[in-house]
């Protein structure tokens, strides 16, 4: 990438994370994409050449952190609504399979990254079956981990499953960079056997992978576990597949075939127990907390003050569209604030101070990329994310923080940089194109409709 341009960014506030917000605060990029200096305005002096870009009335915070999405199922938006989490799963399942191609799951992924570019986020995990993310990751310049699904919940076919995540995994290398890592993620217990778990965290070992899973989600997912039944154990069944009890929970099933040493990402864990909560504390394991769909989906509420407590890694994720309906991290902060505030009775849980990190260096920290990434401090890379505080749904202004997660929205973000590249200025994408993908969402969605009338 060629030099950028040394830039001074002023605005309004300055949140670093790291410090106290600053008024009238100034954030300078370097031209190797890394930050170079913050503190307030008058304390940083324009060295000669700087581009200086006046903000405004502006929250400058670090880009915000995603840990948990499928760009690939941006067509479902509205799709799958009112659903028991059984129908939920088939239908998306059947349909994808009945009506959608490799060309539509690429077109969702840059309609996502559209999305996110716009709304802030500066990195996005990705947990998909198509890996059409990595590309698109790559193209639109955002930063993420592409979690490459693994199925199979027999277990005579693990080697067979494993094979073909080798071979996808393979295929992805092409698109690792320093913004782009490729991961595995054997999907459930409903979806992936003993075996196929054990091998996939062995291959995750022997790669140096990073791994996700879909974890103590929901009462169903959990009555399979517990004892071998509830709503997914027909369906197994009837192919054939023998439904015995797995363990006590999730976790602890997780924890006794190997996968736990992964320290993967366990994404939801809504069930969690004391003694879940502490495996995955001590396994140095993390988690993506996914409230809005776990409440529209009917799962209930992750203990996330319990999790935080025990010192566990605890990321914010949107999930997709199909259970969400939006890729919007404020929002999603928000109503995290709102749910666990009602949930333990107390009005200082997630504090605005709380959720800024949440979405910042919480998230980074749940990726292992805290290192890069998640505040503003000289040395790390120059994600940014700039929120307009000037509509009249924020106004007035008392306290910043409180004015970007429980006034603003995403659609007030006005400014969004990954490496100190400029992605998205007050309206205008500088990598991606919408114009042309809003027809292929549409016609892949009229296939799905008529799949699933």
């Amino acid at each position: 990438m060629p030099d950028l341009p040394l830039t001074l960014y002023r605005a309004d506030w300055v949140l670093p994370v790291c410090a106290a917000p600053i008024r009238d605060g100034a954030v300078l990029v370097g031209t190797d994409g890394r930050i170079a200096a913050v503190g307030p305005r008058l304390a940083i002096e324009p060295p000669e050449g700087a581009v200086i870009e006046d903000l405004g009335p502006v929250a400058l915070m670090p880009g915000l952190v995603n840990v948990h999405a499928h760009p690939e199922l941006a067509m479902y938006r509205g799709a799958l609504e009112d659903l028991n989490f059984r129908d939920w799963i088939l239908r998306l399942v059947g349909s994808k399979r009945a009506a959608l191609t490799e060309a539509d799951f690429h077109a969702a992924a840059r309609w996502t990254m559209v999305e996110a570019v716009r709304s802030g986020i500066t990195t996005l995990a990705a947990t998909e079956s198509s890996g059409a993310s990595a590309a698109v990751l790559c193209e639109s310049g955002l930063r993420g981990v592409v979690y490459q699904e693994v199925f199979g919940p027999d277990p005579a076919q693990a080697d067979e499953s494993i094979a073909g995540l080798r071979a996808a995994v393979d295929g992805l290398r092409a698109y690792e960079c320093d913004r782009v890592m490729i991961g595995v993620s054997p999907h459930a217990p409903y979806t992936v056997s003993d075996a196929l778990f054990a091998a996939t965290a062995d291959f995750a070992l022997a790669e140096g992978l990073p791994m996700a899973v879909h974890a103590s989600e929901s009462r169903i997912e959990q009555m399979l576990v517990q004892a071998g039944e509830g709503d997914f154990a027909p369906g197994l069944r009837a192919r054939g597949i023998a439904t015995p009890p797995r363990g006590r929970t999730t976790v602890e099933m997780l924890d006794r075939l190997g996968v736990l040493r992964a320290r993967p990402l366990l994404i939801h864990c809504v069930l969690l127990d004391a003694d879940d909560i502490r495996r995955v504390a001590d396994t140095g394991s993390a988690v993506a907390h996914c409230p809005v769909a776990n409440a529209r989906l009917g799962h209930g509420l992750a203990p996330y003050p319990e999790m935080i407590e025990a010192n566990v890694r605890v990321g914010l994720g949107t999930d997709s569209v199909g259970s969400n309906n939006r890729l919007d991290l404020l929002e999603e902060a928000r109503i995290a604030s709102i749910l666990h505030r009602a949930r333990v009775a107390r009005p200082d849980v997630l504090s605005p101070a709380d959720l800024l990190k949440l979405v910042t260096i919480d998230g980074a920290r749940a990726l292992g990329l805290d290192w890069a990434i998640g505040t503003l401090e000289p040395g790390k890379a120059a994600d940014l994310c700039a929120v307009s505080l000037a509509a009249p749904h924020v106004q007035p202004v008392h306290d910043p923080l409180a004015a970007v997660f429980h006034a603003a929205r995403g659609c007030d973000v006005v400014m969004t940089v990954v490496d100190g590249r400029v992605l998205y200025r007050d309206g205008q994408l500088s990598t991606l194109d919408p114009a042309g993908l809003e027809p292929l969402l549409a016609d892949a969605a009229r296939r799905l409709r008529e799949v699933m009338t």
